[in-house]
């Protein structure tokens, strides 16, 4: 062992495999007695021995030898007290040599001092292994208080939290989590997973933890989790990863169960569309009495007319029968419009997304708000051709009728005819299309202005609104890829403009193709020229319905009409033939979906000639028939569209 330089500084590791002994100014014959000591004791040879002639910072780990000169008592309590302030206990043997005795040493020892020692001392060897005694006893104490406070800290987060190293073990979790999993953390420590977790949940949660350890971002996910009763929850998942200074990476989640918060929010959603459903009610119910008011009166007026004793009708009183049926037929399709501009709102479209024409959507809310809008304002439409986007028309509808009653809303109590509403479409920036909704309302001060998307805030009375409408157009104009701003001053008015991207597919493309009467025609009156007609089963619970289309479908098929599914399988299974079969969906008994099943084991070459047609669909239903179904016939149809459904069908 070659000692230090007297009075020089020692460079210092703070942790090494040697244990150090530091002399701090013992005289040159004393260190060499005490080195000589510890060179004779195996614990010794391994030792480091270093003199210095004042005392480093920070003091090393190891034996630390203090020499007292003989000064006054208090000099060398000061260096006592001073080492003793700056050293750890546990990894640190302080000893001072002297010749004092008595109250003198119990001062020194007071002052810090392990020990008061007789130069030049004696069993140095002893002391470093009393002194490895005490450092592994204070690592394994200092260890389990780390851990004891490490678990401590786990357990008082409320939410459910886990661990996992880069094998996807788990190496920690708190109290929480084993309660989720209803199992001890000794029986979920170095699992993947725990054994009652379904294979599709475990799974998806694997890719997720493998998603957060290769991209080193936060990763959040919404999924179900399954409980130890079977119980399906919703819960948030946020991951992130990390590394210790060797390297060594883990994960950190934590779990929030928003299965509550869920079913809320969906019944916010709800509660708000049911408003805006109830609010445009009055105004639904106004545009569809005006045409009914006359398809009855007209319709009534006809059956009076033909139920008088065949006599020949006079040509101006023909002409006058025209009229009536004509005009029938447009309150008809007036009362069509509404009812498919209402379809918009429908829970059954929420699902389906693709290329939406965005005029029509626009067209369609201001349908459905044009009695609010005449008796609140005066409204100043300017459409302009623009690009289909990506979305649901539904959901757009939604948007624009949301933004027109918040801009009625900013009128207040004002006369109607101070009131000035203008909606603008037209393309935007290169591939963008623009929808501006624009009041001369009272508009809104910065701090409204900075929280109107945020859910629930409202600057009207309870009875106003739940102050979700322009929090939901935030959420539906984000699914769609676009965004939403507003420009707003107090007693200015107010613009708020959607910008949402545009499609290459011109609005034209997404127009349903007409009706082909052409073929349909030619092909009625080869059948007609040859009475060989093909035939067609019609089934369908509405004997009103049935009697309705055989009537436009007689001079083309032979049509035969059955109001039960069972009664045209027992028919069918007893040998009688038919070209087609034109089924409603929903019926009693026995459902469009489950005819259809029953057709393809009896009569699996009629299945592919097989039509549906309904007046709603629910999603169930809808899935069913994008799997199932060759076709699907909206209720109600027009006889070209009509004809043109059954002829594909025969064909």
């Amino acid at each position: 062992m070659r000692p230090g330089n007297a009075g020089g500084m020692i460079p210092w590791c703070a942790r090494s495999d040697a244990v150090h002994a530091m002399l701090v100014a013992v005289p040159a014959t004393v260190a060499q007695d005490v080195e000589r000591d510890l060179c004779a004791t195996a614990e010794g040879r391994a030792c480091r021995v270093i003199r210095v002639d004042s005392p480093p910072e920070p003091l090393p780990e190891g034996l630390l030898v203090l020499w007292d000169h003989g000064g006054p008592l208090e000099a060398v309590k000061a260096r006592c007290q001073w080492a003793h302030a700056r050293r750890l206990p546990t990894r640190t043997w302080l000893v001072v040599l002297t010749t004092r005795d008595g109250e003198e040493a119990e001062a020194l020892i007071s002052a810090g001092a392990d020990e008061c020692v007789a130069p030049p001392g004696t069993r140095w060897g002893a002391r470093l292994v009393s002194l490895q005694r005490r450092s592994s006893d204070g690592d394994a104490q200092a260890l389990r208080r780390a851990r004891d406070m490490f678990q401590g800290a786990l357990d008082a987060v409320p939410e459910p939290l886990f661990i996992k190293d880069r094998e996807h073990r788990l190496v920690a979790m708190n109290g929480a989590y084993c309660r989720l999993l209803d199992q001890s953390a000794e029986a979920l420590r170095g699992t993947i997973t725990s054994p009652q977790v379904p294979p599709h949940e475990a799974e998806a949660s694997w890719r997720q933890d493998e998603r957060a350890f290769t991209t080193g971002q936060t990763v959040e996910d919404e999924g179900s989790f399954t409980d130890s009763k079977g119980r399906s929850r919703e819960v948030l998942t946020q991951r992130a990863a990390y590394a210790l200074p060797n390297g060594e990476r883990f994960l950190v989640g934590l779990v929030r169960d928003v299965t509550e918060r869920t079913r809320l929010e969906a019944q916010r959603r709800l509660a708000e569309r049911m408003t805006s459903v109830g609010t445009l009610a009055a105004g639904v119910a106004h545009e569809i009495n005006n045409p009914l008011s006359y398809v009855t009166s007209n319709l009534a007026y006809l059956w009076e007319r033909v139920a008088q004793p065949v006599v020949p009708v006079p040509t101006e009183q023909l002409e006058e029968l025209r009229q009536v049926v004509a005009e029938a037929l447009e309150g008809a399709g007036r009362v069509r419009s509404i009812v498919r501009d209402l379809r918009t709102f429908s829970r059954t479209e929420e699902e389906q997304h693709g290329p939406v024409d965005v005029r029509r959507a626009v067209e369609g809310a201001v349908k459905l708000m044009r009695d609010e809008l005449q008796h609140r304002a005066r409204l100043t439409c300017e459409l302009e051709p623009v690009a289909a986007v990506h979305g649901n028309e539904g959901r757009l509808a939604q948007v624009v009728t949301h933004l027109l009653m918040n801009a009625l809303q900013s009128f207040g109590e004002r006369p109607p005819e101070q009131n000035q509403l203008r909606l603008r479409l037209r393309p935007g920036r290169e591939g963008h299309v623009l929808i501006e909704v624009e009041d001369n309302g009272t508009g809104m001060p910065a701090e409204v202005r900075q929280r109107i998307f945020d859910p629930f805030y409202t600057t009207r009375s309870p009875k106003g609104g739940t102050g979700l409408g322009l929090s939901i157009c935030l959420t539906l104009v984000h699914a769609m890829g676009g965004h939403i701003e507003v420009a707003s001053e107090q007693g200015q008015g107010s613009l708020f403009r959607v910008e949402l991207p545009a499609l290459s597919l011109p609005p034209e493309a997404l127009r349903p193709p007409q009706p082909v009467a052409a073929p349909v025609e030619e092909s009625a009156q080869a059948a007609r020229a040859t009475r060989n007609l093909r035939r067609l089963l019609l089934i369908d619970d509405e004997p009103a319905v049935g009697s309705a289309v055989s009537r436009l479908l007689r001079n083309l098929y032979d049509v035969h009409v059955i109001q039960d599914a069972r009664e045209a399988l027992r028919r069918l299974s007893h040998g009688e033939k038919f070209d087609a079969i034109l089924c409603d969906l929903m019926m009693p008994g026995m459902s469009g979906m489950d005819f259809l099943v029953e057709l393809e084991r009896l009569a699996p070459e009629l299945a592919p000639r097989t039509g549906l047609m309904t007046g709603g669909v629910n999603p169930q239903a809808r899935e069913f028939v994008g799997r199932r179904a060759r076709e699907l016939l909206e209720k109600p149809f027009e006889r070209d569209q009509l004809c043109t459904f059954v002829e594909t069908l025969m064909q």
